[in-house]
């Protein structure tokens, strides 16, 4: 299913069609601040094993994140933020950066793995934030990749539903995409460390 969603004035209608479906078991293709992902209810787990078999990874060595609707979630999902990470997360987000932090113990559980960290994400997009907000809880997200050499990743929701649409329970349309990630800020040892500079402007933070 391929559904339209305004990106500045996104039907609540249409809102509350993708909610109900990721709290149904669906995964989701919906728009960010950056490039398109891959998403489902977090407390779903035969969902969350869905992504890891689609993207053909091991769950052990996937990074998937979590979008947020703000920071108020973090603390179920992390252990403690020192104050200059939590200030730094404050002034970036909403944006295009994921920071990874240290796992909370519930996340090896919800994520099927025995990762310590996770990124959180709170992506500048009204369409996926609105999403969450409605879910009540962070989704697991993914990027959509594309299987061209050339191309990193597809910008087109079009093109996306085309060759995940059979996959996946419902594609947004939110317009195009970028194709350019996120920037990585890693703060799991208390430190703010670049992994990966990305479309968020790292020194904005660091």
């Amino acid at each position: 299913m391929l559904l339209r969603i305004h990106p500045d004035n996104p039907d609540e209608r249409n809102l509350r069609t993708v909610v109900e479906c990721l709290q149904d078991g669906g995964i989701v293709v919906y728009p960010t601040d950056t490039i398109y992902g891959i998403g489902c209810d977090i407390y779903k787990t035969r969902s969350v094993e869905k992504i890891y078999k689609l993207k053909g990874v091991d769950p052990n060595k996937a990074n998937f994140s979590l979008v947020c609707y703000d920071l108020s979630h973090i603390s179920d999902f992390t252990k403690h933020v020192d104050t200059p990470v939590y200030k730094a997360m404050k002034k970036a987000l909403p944006g295009a950066y994921t920071f990874i932090l240290e796992a909370g113990r519930e996340v090896p559980k919800l994520f099927l793995s025995r990762k310590k960290t996770v990124g959180i994400r709170v992506p500048d997009n009204l369409i996926c934030r609105e999403i969450v907000r409605m879910l009540g809880h962070p989704i697991v997200s993914t990027s959509v990749h594309d299987n061209d050499d050339v191309l990193e990743y597809t910008t087109d929701p079009e093109l996306i539903h085309e060759r995940y649409g059979n996959r996946v329970d419902l594609v947004i349309d939110g317009g195009f995409g970028g194709n350019v990630p996120s920037t990585v800020i890693d703060c799991s040892n208390g430190e703010m460390i670049l992994i990966r500079a990305g479309k968020g402007d790292p020194d904005l933070i660091l």
